[in-house]
């Protein structure tokens, strides 16, 4: 499994929620451009641009967060890759020494 697909999983309801509330019923514009129409839209649009904002900074915290955890299981993977090369290191000498006493008791 990539391992890019559990934080898409986590990512994939904020982005959805997000979209929802970015996405809003604008005013419809009809044949004339009253002030009011203008001036409803620009409120309109304000608030939105408002709203994407909060959502921005709310889904930059989480993928922070994320990248966090993630470097965080990234170091301690590697400090136990290192443990289990060390290890198997260490039996490999042993293996060669048992080895090599074993020839030499057989060739006395």
């Amino acid at each position: 499994m990539p391992a890019w697909l559990p934080v898409l999983k986590m990512a994939l309801p904020y982005i959805a929620s997000v979209a929802s509330t970015t996405i809003p019923a604008f005013t419809q514009r009809g044949g004339d451009k009253s002030a009011e129409l203008v001036s409803q839209q620009i409120s309109e649009l304000q608030q939105a641009a408002a709203g994407n904002a909060e959502s921005v900074r709310l889904l930059a915290e989480q993928m922070q967060q994320t990248v966090s955890a993630i470097e965080a299981g990234a170091e301690a993977s590697q400090r136990a890759l290192l443990r289990a090369q060390w290890l198997a290191g260490s039996a490999l000498v042993v293996a060669l020494g048992a080895f090599g006493l074993c020839l030499l008791i057989l060739l006395r």
